[in-house]
Protein backbone atom coordinates (compact mmCIF):
# COMPACT_ATOMS: atom_id res chain seq x y z
CA UNK A 1 0.00 0.00 0.00
CA UNK A 2 1.20 3.61 -0.98
CA UNK A 3 0.32 5.06 2.83
CA UNK A 4 2.31 2.24 4.71
CA UNK A 5 5.93 3.85 3.29
CA UNK A 6 6.00 6.93 5.79
CA UNK A 7 4.91 4.98 8.68
CA UNK A 8 7.46 2.08 8.16
CA UNK A 9 10.41 4.74 7.41
CA UNK A 10 8.63 6.31 10.74
CA UNK A 11 9.16 3.03 12.45
CA UNK A 12 12.62 2.53 11.20
CA UNK A 13 13.85 5.63 12.44
CA UNK A 14 12.21 5.15 15.77
CA UNK A 15 14.04 1.59 16.65
CA UNK A 16 17.38 2.86 14.94
CA UNK A 17 17.22 5.85 17.06
CA UNK A 18 16.70 3.19 20.18
CA UNK A 19 19.14 1.36 19.08
CA UNK A 20 21.98 4.14 19.03
CA UNK A 21 20.92 5.20 21.92
CA UNK A 22 20.94 1.84 23.90
CA UNK A 23 24.16 0.84 21.95
CA UNK A 24 27.14 3.25 23.29
CA UNK A 25 25.28 2.67 27.40
CA UNK A 26 25.72 -0.85 27.16
CA UNK A 27 29.52 -0.27 25.39
CA UNK A 28 30.31 1.93 28.45
CA UNK A 29 29.26 -0.76 30.95
CA UNK A 30 30.74 -3.17 29.62
CA UNK A 31 34.63 -1.36 29.28
CA UNK A 32 34.33 -0.13 33.01
CA UNK A 33 36.79 -2.09 35.15
CA UNK A 34 35.70 -4.53 37.76
CA UNK A 35 36.18 -2.68 41.40
CA UNK A 36 39.73 -4.06 42.64
CA UNK A 37 40.94 -4.74 46.58
CA UNK A 38 42.54 -0.99 46.22
CA UNK A 39 39.38 0.57 45.62
CA UNK A 40 38.27 0.08 48.88
CA UNK A 41 40.85 0.57 51.09
CA UNK A 42 41.72 4.39 52.35
CA UNK A 43 44.09 6.26 49.46
CA UNK A 44 47.04 6.31 52.14
CA UNK A 45 47.07 2.98 52.75
CA UNK A 46 48.92 0.63 50.35
CA UNK A 47 48.21 -2.92 49.81
CA UNK A 48 49.76 -5.44 52.24
CA UNK A 49 52.14 -7.98 50.62
CA UNK A 50 51.59 -11.64 51.39
CA UNK A 51 54.36 -11.62 53.96
CA UNK A 52 53.73 -8.55 55.57
CA UNK A 53 50.11 -9.79 56.38
CA UNK A 54 51.86 -13.02 57.97
CA UNK A 55 53.70 -11.01 60.30
CA UNK A 56 51.27 -9.46 61.38
CA UNK A 57 49.39 -12.36 62.31
CA UNK A 58 52.42 -13.94 64.01
CA UNK A 59 53.06 -10.46 66.09
CA UNK A 60 49.27 -10.08 67.13
CA UNK A 61 49.58 -14.24 68.53
CA UNK A 62 52.59 -13.38 70.06
CA UNK A 63 51.34 -10.49 71.58
CA UNK A 64 48.12 -12.59 72.78
CA UNK A 65 50.45 -15.37 74.73
CA UNK A 66 52.18 -12.64 76.31
CA UNK A 67 48.73 -11.53 78.17
CA UNK A 68 47.52 -14.37 78.81
CA UNK A 69 50.61 -15.78 80.69
CA UNK A 70 50.55 -11.92 82.16
CA UNK A 71 47.22 -12.88 83.13
CA UNK A 72 48.14 -16.98 84.92
CA UNK A 73 51.14 -14.74 86.88
CA UNK A 74 49.13 -11.87 88.30
CA UNK A 75 45.84 -12.57 88.46
CA UNK A 76 45.04 -9.91 91.40
CA UNK A 77 45.35 -7.55 88.65
CA UNK A 78 42.68 -8.71 86.37
CA UNK A 79 40.17 -9.31 89.44
CA UNK A 80 37.03 -7.04 88.33
CA UNK A 81 36.50 -4.07 91.21
CA UNK A 82 33.16 -4.47 92.41
CA UNK A 83 30.75 -2.02 91.68
CA UNK A 84 29.02 -0.20 94.95
CA UNK A 85 25.10 -0.59 93.77
CA UNK A 86 24.41 2.66 95.74
CA UNK A 87 26.92 4.66 93.16
CA UNK A 88 25.63 2.94 90.21
CA UNK A 89 22.05 3.86 90.94
CA UNK A 90 22.84 7.03 92.05
CA UNK A 91 24.88 7.85 88.73
CA UNK A 92 21.46 6.04 86.79
CA UNK A 93 19.26 8.65 88.57
CA UNK A 94 21.81 11.50 88.01
CA UNK A 95 21.65 10.98 84.33
CA UNK A 96 17.95 10.02 83.58
CA UNK A 97 16.51 12.76 81.07
CA UNK A 98 12.83 11.69 81.98
CA UNK A 99 12.99 12.97 85.30
CA UNK A 100 10.38 16.20 85.49
CA UNK A 101 10.63 18.50 88.59
CA UNK A 102 8.31 17.13 90.90
CA UNK A 103 8.94 13.80 90.33
CA UNK A 104 9.73 10.78 93.50
CA UNK A 105 12.29 8.65 93.81
CA UNK A 106 12.89 6.13 95.78
CA UNK A 107 16.54 4.92 97.04
CA UNK A 108 17.61 3.42 100.03
CA UNK A 109 17.91 6.32 101.95
CA UNK A 110 14.62 7.05 101.29
CA UNK A 111 12.22 9.02 98.92
CA UNK A 112 13.27 12.29 97.20
CA UNK A 113 11.50 15.04 94.91
CA UNK A 114 13.33 16.02 91.92
CA UNK A 115 13.67 19.83 92.41
CA UNK A 116 16.10 20.88 89.39
CA UNK A 117 15.36 22.25 85.97
CA UNK A 118 15.43 20.31 83.02
CA UNK A 119 17.61 22.81 81.18
CA UNK A 120 20.44 22.22 83.62
CA UNK A 121 22.85 19.41 84.31
CA UNK A 122 21.66 16.97 87.53
CA UNK A 123 23.02 17.53 90.95
CA UNK A 124 22.50 15.58 93.89
CA UNK A 125 20.96 19.14 95.63
CA UNK A 126 18.21 18.93 92.83
CA UNK A 127 16.59 16.20 95.16
CA UNK A 128 15.17 17.23 98.15
CA UNK A 129 14.18 14.66 101.05
CA UNK A 130 10.35 13.93 101.48
CA UNK A 131 9.76 13.97 105.04
CA UNK A 132 6.62 11.21 105.30
CA UNK A 133 5.63 12.12 108.96
CA UNK A 134 4.91 16.13 107.54
CA UNK A 135 2.43 14.62 105.08
CA UNK A 136 0.17 13.11 108.31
Amino acid sequence: MPGDAPVKAILAAAVGLAVYVSGPLSCRAQSEPEPSLSDYLPPSEPEVTRDAWRQRIEDARRRAKEVSRERREHPELYKPVPEDPDLVATERLLRDDSLQRGDIVTTKKGMFVYQGRSDQPRRDQDFVPVNPKSVR
